[in-house]
């Protein structure tokens, strides 16, 4: 097993060797509260760098905020915020995403079981609906390439990946094919999601200090 880390570094404990070992040391009090660390077939990945405030942070509040009032409003799952911890033995990942919906539907055919641990549930195992991602600098390969190909393995149903770090925010709706992802087609912006039945855009509006505020629409 090798080990990536990106700036600074993290102790991976002797007995992390595989994917078993690494579930239960993510799930202990001696993994690292803070940076982005996964286990991508066969990989520790460890990213420390700081998370941009503008094109990662806001970005994936703008869809917690979006998502988490329509399953509010109409109730048909959950949606789960970045570090909750996504495992899945068939694709060798164990990952913390942007952002997770797992349906009630999922939940009830077994599709994803609640891990529980010594603080109450602390892990989904399986292959949610939706998975989202926002790229930063330090994550554009794992997001882009390993992740997608993972995400696949795992059964998930649609990839949400996104990247603010231009002029304009990319949002790209990955659905799930016969044989690999297919991008839902934009129309003015507005992609189409099967998982949810509704169209999200993704808006960018300036503000008084030159930054961009995040918007996602819902219809």
């Amino acid at each position: 097993m090798s080990t990536i880390v990106i700036e600074e570094c993290v102790r991976i404990p002797d007995r992390v060797v595989d994917l078993k070992t690494y579930r239960a040391w993510a799930k202990s009090a001696s993994f690292p509260q803070t940076g982005r660390i996964a286990f991508l077939h066969g990989e520790v990945w460890v990213d420390m760098s700081p998370e941009e405030v503008f094109t990662h942070n806001q970005v994936k509040g703008a869809f917690a905020v979006a998502l988490g009032a329509l399953v509010l409003d109409s109730p048909i799952g959950w949606y789960f915020h970045d570090r909750t911890l996504v495992s899945n033995a068939k694709a060798g990942l164990s990952t913390e995403p942007d952002g997770t919906f797992v349906s009630y539907g999922s939940f009830q055919s077994g599709r994803v079981r609640l891990v529980k641990g010594k603080r109450g549930i602390v892990e989904l195992e399986g292959g949610p609906d939706i998975v989202l991602e926002v790229v930063s600098d330090s994550s554009v390969k794992k997001d882009t390439v390993i992740l997608r190909q993972l995400y696949w393995e795992a059964g998930v149903s649609e990839y949400w990946l996104v990247d603010a770090r231009g002029q304009r925010p990319a949002f790209d709706l990955l659905r799930r094919g016969r044989s690999d992802w297919t991008s839902s087609r934009a129309r003015a912006g507005w992609v189409a999601s099967g998982v949810l039945g509704k169209s999200l855009r993704l808006a960018a509006i300036p503000d008084r200090i030159g930054y961009a505020r995040f918007k996602v629409e819902v219809r």
